[in-house]
């Protein structure tokens, strides 16, 4: 489905609307728009397979761009709109997209590509920036009026080609096989997953707090408007504000990740019991793993909705758990939804339940690339059965088929010979009074290769010193095996985090890499 199929019953439903301005888009005007777009770009060479690369903020023509390339058969590139010109140049470059769509809110970002791009993208065939006006492109508008509104006669179902975070290295692009099929027929996965799991429907007012050009805020989004629901798209997470939008618009479904529920419990209490959330059904939440304690917390608040899933940006496949089943098994990701789960030791030989190994998913079908990186794509696929694929996590599956993450390979952390997962010691200093934000990476160790490191964003009004080091570790050593405590604490004004959330722990292990020390 797509909001083209919507129209006729339902015209001036709104398929997006700004949360804090109430700007909105009909489904009308959605698919009006979408269709010319479409036009446009075919009008300027664009055909099956190529890429339009889309620099937004959070605006409601980002999905005018997406819907234009998916009815078209094209791939449609996010570009993450916190990064620098010479970034945001390389991933356009990369991608080989044939398009490049930019928000006027993004001018600077986007003029300051002018340069950067004149060399690297002779691929792209036509520039365009709506929202007003920008140095070196053509005007969204005008170039829409001047299209036809009939859509066309051939309409193939188009794909996402989007970006890793870059959490571990540079962002590589992950590109699905395009789909063999027109954009209104049935066969999107996760429209039909979002409909049986979240009940999706018309009547779903779905809050997206994060940035469009993440995975999940996108597809999901789309997901609703497949389905003839409204998308709440809230400009920039505000914790107050988010609970406001759930007022305001009667929302009954939201995604978020773990920082968001940190974010929103360390409201005063006055301010958190200030909302009327009783329409709110479904609150989703992924992306990074949520500490136990916070889930608790967040259950004890809004009640049975929380619904958490594992996925990822490649789509090798998928878990799902309940507040009932979490409950049960804390801390635990789900079973399996999409694609059998297999935990493999390092040689890939397959665990029994309850032994931790890196995480593999098999699919029946289907498949993606790393764009231009074949010893990656290579990497991300067991060696011995091409249809298992992974992306790096480790865990364990239990006998009853639930999945525990416990961290990433990459950042788990070998001291004395002895594995430790920094993100079981995250968990425990995450909620924490005297934190803010909490990273746990392993730094050279003369003696025992490396230690355990807590770097920590204290309160405001505590003065960080030898006193609060010690009782962090201390409560660490309190909660879990002394072992895994922390052997020192940094101290910083803040930590690397993308927009939703998620940690750039290969950013701050780089810090620590040449010096024993690390920063003061």
């Amino acid at each position: 489905m797509y909001p083209g199929a919507h129209v006729a019953t339902d015209p001036h439903r709104a398929a997006v609307v700004m949360a804090a301005t109430g700007d909105r888009l009909t489904y009308a005007e959605l698919e009006e728009r979408s269709v010319r777009l479409a036009h446009v770009l075919h009008d300027a060479g664009l055909r099956r397979g190529d890429v339009v690369a889309l620099l937004t903020d959070n605006s409601i023509h980002a999905y005018e761009v997406y819907w234009a390339a998916v009815r078209s058969g094209l791939y449609i590139t996010l570009v993450n709109s916190h990064l620098g010109a010479s970034e945001v140049a390389y991933i356009v470059a990369d991608s080989g997209a044939a398009a490049l769509v930019v928000s006027h809110a993004l001018a600077d970002l986007a003029q300051g590509l002018t340069a950067e791009l004149a060399d690297r993208t002779p691929a792209v065939r036509i520039r365009l920036a709506y929202g007003g006006p920008v140095a070196g492109y053509e005007d969204y508008e005008p170039a829409l009026a001047a299209a036809s509104p009939e859509p066309p006669a051939d309409q193939p179902r188009g794909a996402d080609l989007l970006y890793s975070s870059g959490t571990t290295g540079r962002p590589k692009g992950i590109r699905p096989e395009l789909p063999d099929r027109q954009v209104g027929e049935e066969g999107d996965v996760l429209v039909e997953l979002t409909r049986a799991f979240y009940g999706f429907d018309r009547d779903t007012v779905y809050l997206s707090p994060a940035p469009v050009y993440h995975a999940a805020p996108l597809r999901y989004g789309a997901s609703v408007h497949a389905v003839g629901g409204t998308v709440v798209m809230m400009e920039r997470f505000d914790a107050e504000d988010a609970l406001r939008a759930i007022e305001r618009y009667r929302v009954t479904h939201s995604q978020w990740v773990p920082t968001m529920f940190i974010r929103m419990l360390r409201l005063p209490e006055k301010t958190r019991t200030a909302h009327d959330l009783s329409s709110h059904r479904v609150a989703v939440h992924a992306a990074a793993p949520c500490p136990p304690d916070v889930k608790r917390a967040m259950l004890d608040w809004w009640g049975p909705v929380l619904y958490e899933y594992y996925a990822s940006t490649e789509g090798i496949g998928t878990t799902f758990i309940t507040s009932e089943e979490w409950l049960s098994k804390p801390g635990s990701v789900g079973r399996s939804l999409l694609g059998e789960l297999r935990v493999c030791d390092d040689e890939g030989r397959p665990l029994p339940a309850g032994e931790t190994g890196t995480i593999y998913f098999v699919r029946e079908e289907g498949g993606f690339e790393y764009l231009g990186d074949a010893e990656k794509t290579k990497a991300a696929h067991h060696p011995d059965h091409p249809m298992w694929a992974t992306v790096g996590d480790l865990g364990y599956v239990d006998e009853d088929g639930y999945l525990f993450l416990t961290d990433r390979k990459a950042f788990m952390i070998i001291s004395g010979g002895v594995n430790i997962y920094p993100q079981e010691v995250e968990d425990v200093l995450a909620l924490h009074p005297d934190v803010v934000d909490v990273a746990v990476i392993g730094v050279p160790d003369a003696e025992m290769g490396e230690s355990v490191k807590a770097v920590v964003q204290a309160s405001p009004d505590l003065r960080p010193g030898p006193d609060l080091e010690r009782r962090l570790i201390d409560h660490v050593r309190s909660r879990i095996a002394h072992y895994k405590a922390p052997r020192s604490v940094d101290f910083v004004e803040s930590l690397p985090r993308t927009p939703t959330g998620k940690l750039v722990k290969g950013k701050l292990k780089a810090r620590y890499a040449s010096a024993p020390g690390g920063p003061s």
